[in-house]
């Protein structure tokens, strides 16, 4: 031990070597430590003490920086706040667009600069009359401009002149009135009477304009502001980023209510010849400006627009998935058309129309006549209602129709409606034939006079003749109405005459029929000639079927009804095989409807005035479980409302199918006692049952043939073949003799 270390007192024998590791740090006793220092124990916790409290200060500093910083970047990337954000640049950004609104507006108020827009747009459609017109007003307001200016720069002579005439008659107004109080009053101090309250009333309007110019001045700024930014705001030219992401249904409309929006629209559909009009300066010509229809919650817009050379409304037609997200609509929501392919319509023009969104999600309303009413044939009975709202009736009479579409889309339910509206008619008869084993039509079989279901070759052959039956139906009536002098069936007629009812007859999944290989086309022939001629004498027939194939539906068929439905289809193909060749093309495509999604949904002519319809049909409720129809009510209710004559269940009876017959006992029938030339044998089997295939399918070689296999003579005379009656019943005998032993 050193001799400084023995001179140390007790209390710093344990000691430390510290230097001062922190400005201003102090010892227990109260000194600042000074570097180099020697300090005891107590001291060096003291100032290890200090240090951990400093560290511990500093890291919540530090702590409450991250809480800070982390909190700030939350507030600032919440969606709240980005809304917030975006609604102030929004709205700060509509005073200057406000400007520029205004500024355009007002150049162009002072210059030629619409009409030589308009000038070029003519120019490029090739439309000389328009081009001339536009011409002449360009022409016109060049003069009137120039007739402003010269009056502008004749302005300060005349009105100087005027105010000094304007002076001068006051003052002689006011001295003429002072004269008149004078000689009233006797006094001639009144004659400037009127000139100094004249003055006073100057002065104390200069009062008042001293009192309100101040707060005017300070108004003015935000009054133009204010002008402004509403002139932004209606001119809508914000970024696209900056638009509110959440829009209410009014704002997602607002795209369609000027034209602008499906000018921009346009601009955007990847059509070359199209963006090389616009880059040229091409502006569209609107023949309807968008304009607002629909009722209640089934609203739209529609809008007819020009196209500029080289675009054809087919091309618009197969860009409109692009033109719906263009104007922010699903794709079954906006239907462009061929606008000259309709009535009135003009050649290079698209029809437009753009439903409200959210409108094909909506429930169709009840049925109309579910629980009250009657329906009429002749006027049109309701099936469903448009996009617009509007209620559609076919009017079956005088127009046959056609329901197509993939399976489980609606194609049943969409005749079910129609059969059942018919059935309220009370004058209408109807009849229903089923090529399946379903319940579909069950409940209306009270009111049917003819119903039939099942699949088969002996079906398809009841139905093959319950054409013929209708064909010779139609004949008959033809005649009849020749007699009675009319020109077609009409309700007064029909009331007048039981036997000239209206006959509505429903084939439904026909596709069984026409592609049935024995009576298919026999079938198709009459359903065709039934079609044409049956038109105008109230025999009216209908069909649904799951595919277009010529096996399946006829295209002349198709052709010639005057209602086309077609419900969700895959292919153009499908599409023009239901609603006839050509309507792909024209952008009536049943091809953009959702499979499933848009059921009961189907695209239909022949409905309106309109090229095509997008329909959504009512439904009639079933419960597949308990087999409850909604339809039993109703056909309930229509059987008490039939007119004296309608037929109904049990006044026709449908013919029975039969499945066997026996030869035998049928020559027994027709033979009498003398031997009969096979081929009047022939002809007395065909009488006999006429229903029989194997009858109507006999020759005579066929059935000697048979009938010799059953042990009857057939005797050969004269190049004839006789069959003998008597070994006929021969062998009769001689079964029913082995019966009886058996």
């Amino acid at each position: 031990m050193s001799n400084q270390d023995e001179q140390r007192p007790a209390e710093l024998a344990a000691v430390h070597y510290l230097p001062a590791h922190r400005e201003g740090a102090e010892t227990a006793a109260g000194g600042p430590v000074v570097e180099g220092e020697l300090v005891t124990d107590e001291q060096y916790r003291h100032l290890t003490s200090q240090k951990t409290k400093a560290i511990a200060r500093y890291q919540g500093y530090a702590q409450d920086a991250v809480t800070v910083y982390r909190g700030v970047k939350t507030a600032a990337t919440h969606e709240r706040t980005k809304t917030t954000a975006k609604a102030v640049a929004r709205n700060v950004l509509y005073v200057p667009a406000g400007a520029g609104a205004l500024a355009k507006r007002v150049w162009e108020a002072h210059s030629n600069s619409r009409y030589e827009r308009q000038l070029r747009a003519a120019e490029l459609a090739g439309d000389q009359d328009l081009l001339q017109e536009w011409e002449t007003r360009a022409e016109t307001a060049r003069q009137r401009r120039h007739d402003r200016t010269m009056d502008w720069l004749a302005a300060p002579g005349r009105l100087v002149k005027a105010l000094a005439v304007s002076v001068a008659s006051l003052v002689g107004c006011l001295l003429m009135l002072g004269m008149v109080l004078a000689v009233a009053d006797s006094d001639i101090s009144l004659v400037i009477a009127p000139i100094g309250a004249f003055l006073d009333f100057v002065q104390w309007v200069m009062w008042v304009v001293t009192v309100v110019w101040g707060p005017l001045v300070l108004a003015a700024p935000w009054v133009a502001v204010l002008y402004l930014w509403n002139e932004g705001r209606k001119a809508s030219t914000t970024p696209v980023w900056l638009q509110s992401s959440t829009t209410s249904g009014h704002d997602s409309e607002g795209v369609l209510v000027t034209a602008d929006g499906i000018v921009r629209a346009l601009q955007h559909l990847s059509i070359p010849a199209m963006n090389k009009a616009f880059k040229e300066g091409w502006v569209p010509r609107f023949d309807l400006n968008p304009t607002r229809e629909g009722q209640g919650a089934f609203k739209g817009f529609r809008a007819i627009v020009d196209l500029p050379m080289g675009v054809t409304p087919e091309m618009v037609a197969d860009k409109r998935a692009v033109l719906a997200k263009n104007l922010n609509r699903n794709a079954v929501e906006v239907w462009p058309s061929d606008y000259g392919k309709e009535q009135g319509g003009k050649p290079g023009y698209v029809n437009v129309y753009v439903a409200d969104s959210g409108v094909m999600d909506k429930p169709t309303p009840e049925y109309p006549l579910l629980n009250e009413g009657a329906a009429d044939v002749f006027a049109g009975v309701p099936v469903g209602i448009t996009q617009r709202g509007e209620e559609v009736l076919f009017p079956l009479v005088g127009s046959n129709f056609v329901f197509g579409g993939q399976p489980g889309q609606g194609k049943s339910n969409a005749g079910r409606v129609v059969m059942l509206g018919a059935a309220l008619d009370p004058l209408a008869e109807l009849r229903v034939h089923v090529f399946a084993m379903n319940g579909d039509f069950d409940a209306y079989a009270p009111r049917l006079s003819h119903y039939h279901k099942g699949t088969g070759s002996e079906h398809a052959a009841l139905a093959t003749e319950h054409l013929q039956d209708l064909y010779a139906e139609v004949t008959r009536r033809e005649e009849r109405l020749a007699e009675l002098g009319a020109k077609k069936l009409t309700r007064p007629t029909s009331e007048k005459h039981p036997d000239m009812r209206p006959l509505i007859v429903y084939f439904s999944e026909c596709h069984e029929l026409f592609g049935d290989g024995e009576h298919g086309k026999m079938a198709a022939e009459l359903a065709i000639n039934v079609v044409k001629r049956g038109r105008k004498t109230g025999v009216v027939c209908g069909f649904d079927t799951q595919s277009a194939r010529t096996d399946a539906i006829p295209g002349e068929l198709v052709e010639n009804v005057g209602i086309n439905g077609c419900f969700a289809v895959k292919t153009w193909r499908s599409n023009d095989g239901f609603l006839g060749d050509g309507s792909f093309a024209a952008g009536i495509r049943a091809t953009d409807l959702r499979f499933n999604v848009d059921r009961g949904t189907m695209v239909a002519t022949g409905v309106s005035e309109e090229l095509f319809e997008i329909l959504r049909t009512h439904f009639i409720a079933v419960d597949d479980d308990t087999g409850w129809d909604a339809a039993t009510e109703v056909i309930a209710r229509a059987m008490g409302l039939l007119g004296e004559g309608t037929p109904v269940a049990g006044d026709r009876p449908a013919p029975q199918i039969e499945t066997e017959r026996d030869l035998l006992a049928d020559l027994d029938e027709v033979l009498g006692t003398e031997r009969v030339p096979a081929g009047d044998v022939l002809g007395a089997l065909r009488n006999l049952a006429p229903r029989w295939r194997p009858y109507a399918d006999y020759t005579v070689p066929t059935l000697r043939a048979d009938v010799k296999a059953l042990g009857v003579k057939v005797a050969r005379t004269g190049n004839k073949d006789f069959i003998d009656p008597v070994t006929v019943r021969e062998r009769l005998a001689e079964r029913s003799t082995k019966d009886l032993d058996e």
